[in-house]
């Protein structure tokens, strides 16, 4: 794993960080080495200007003191106003007792006065909506500058817990948090500057942290040989229904698409369906029992166009055969009254309606409701969304923002399901199977230009995978 893509995933876990590293190094030193940070983002990014910093009484407070007083000897204009004193002796009061310029009220008044309001009032510990004044002042800033997380929104799962203002740029320190990505609060956090504050990285990683944003570095995808022949780039096969053909023929392309060796319909009664589609896909229609002695076809999707009725006499076949599966569309909506019956397969990828119908509605903490449903179902849950999460039952995490909102169109989920196939018949472990599906699926979309319709994508996952294998070297 590339510890660059590394994420801290809770408040929890950041203060067990801050105490490991006191031991290491003073934690007046690491807040000196943040507020530094700030201050030269604020002065990269912006003119010189009036600049109020609002300051709460922990060590987020302590970093903004720090800040104010870095920009105060470069020259800049610079008052501070506190929510309430640090706690004596704490790193925060030291860095308080440092800063000799002017201290005005907190209000909303001062807030309008200033060109830059830089917000050092809590960071990414607030789990509860921050108070109607502290709101009113917020939205009256001018150019918003947030330390650590803007405040109002939660570091851990990126709600929205306030009618807060979106801030021009956030600073945060040694890695990025979960709610600077998820939505519906990590777009609020403007541009965002992970800054390195002298953290030993041995502190980091002793913390067992698993959780990264998706990036290709994380995952690895194979690349083409000179002795590549169609079974070693993969085979997928796909169960497919009578009454929706298109959304399986949408699988299809795009495992096809994305650099399957082969593609496999099975069809059944069904068959003639399918047999004046794309001439390079095989449509089968042998009873499943018979195909499945075909070693070579390890992995199957199945749900995509499905009924209820074709799910039941297809999935349990295929699990019971001790096949990779991969189950989606229809498949879910089969479990959803008992999501045990998925129990066996190796991935789903469910958008939110369908994992709420499975599992219950996720709530706030989409992270953690993905986690416990990867570990009751054991299979990696991808969590489809403008942000999207790969959960393994094992406890490791991804967050996927490399995407596309002309992703929403009928059909994309199909094609990313293909993806996923492909990545898997290439011999790519699960959980990154699908980390590295979601995000070749994302940059098709991206390439795809603004208003395509799923089909269009297939003409941009040969690219996105070319690039996916080369930043991933």
């Amino acid at each position: 794993m590339n510890d660059q893509h590394l994420l801290l995933p809770n408040p929890d876990e950041c203060h067990a960080l801050d105490i490991q590293a006191s031991k290491a190094m003073p934690i007046s030193q690491l807040m000196a080495n943040a507020g530094w940070a700030v201050a030269r983002a604020v002065r990269r990014r912006f003119r010189p200007g009036r600049v109020l910093v609002l300051c709460g009484p922990g060590n987020n407070g302590g970093d903004g003191y720090v800040a104010a007083r870095v920009l105060a000897e470069a020259g800049w204009p610079v008052a501070v106003a506190a929510l309430g004193p640090p706690q004596e002796g704490s790193a925060a009061a030291m860095a308080a007792n440092r800063w000799f310029g002017p201290m005005v009220p907190f209000s909303v008044d001062e807030v309008k006065r200033a060109d830059i309001v830089i917000d050092a009032i809590f960071g990414a510990g607030l789990s509860r909506a921050p108070g109607a004044q502290i709101v009113d002042m917020l939205r009256a800033a001018r150019h918003l500058v947030a330390i650590d997380m803007p405040t109002g929104i939660s570091g851990g799962t990126g709600a929205v817990l306030a009618d807060v203002p979106s801030a021009a740029l956030t600073v945060t320190f040694v890695r990025r948090k979960p709610g600077h990505i998820l939505t519906p609060g990590g777009p609020m956090c403007g541009d965002v500057i992970c800054a390195d504050i002298g953290m030993p990285e041995a502190l980091v990683k002793e913390q067992g942290i698993r959780t990264w944003h998706n990036e290709p570095g994380l995952w690895h995808v194979p690349d083409m040989a000179a002795f590549s022949h169609k079974y070693s780039r993969g085979a997928v096969s796909l169960c497919a229904g009578g009454a929706m053909p298109g959304a399986a023929r949408l699988a299809a392309a795009g495992a096809r698409a994305s650099g399957a060796g082969l593609v496999r319909i099975s069809a059944g009664n069904n068959a003639a369906a399918y047999k004046l589609g794309a001439p390079g896909l095989i449509v089968d229609d042998a009873p499943l029992e018979t195909l499945l002695k075909d070693d070579r076809r390890r992995v199957w999707i199945c749900g995509p166009g499905l009924t209820a009725d074709e799910v039941a006499a297809s999935l349990p076949v295929l699990i019971a055969a001790d096949r990779t599966v991969l189950a989606d569309a229809g498949a879910l909506g089969w479990a959803s009254e008992n999501p045990d019956r998925l129990r066996g397969v190796a991935a789903i990828t469910p958008h939110i309606g369908e994992f709420s119908r499975l599992f219950g509605k996720p709530g706030d903490d989409r992270l953690k409701a993905a986690r416990d449903a990867a570990r009751q179902i054991n299979a990696v849950v991808v969590m489809k969304g403008a942000d999207t999460i790969i959960a393994s039952p094992d406890g490791r995490a991804a967050i996927n923002d490399h995407a596309s909102p002309a992703l929403a169109t009928a059909g994309s989920g199909d094609t990313l399901a293909g993806i996923i196939g492909t990545m898997l018949a290439a011999g790519m472990p699960v959980w990154e199977a699908c980390c590295a599906g979601v995000w070749i699926h994302g940059e098709a979309g991206l390439r795809a230009g603004d208003w395509p319709i799923a089909e269009d994508l297939d003409r941009f996952l040969g690219a996105a995978r070319d690039k996916a294998v080369r930043l991933g070297l």
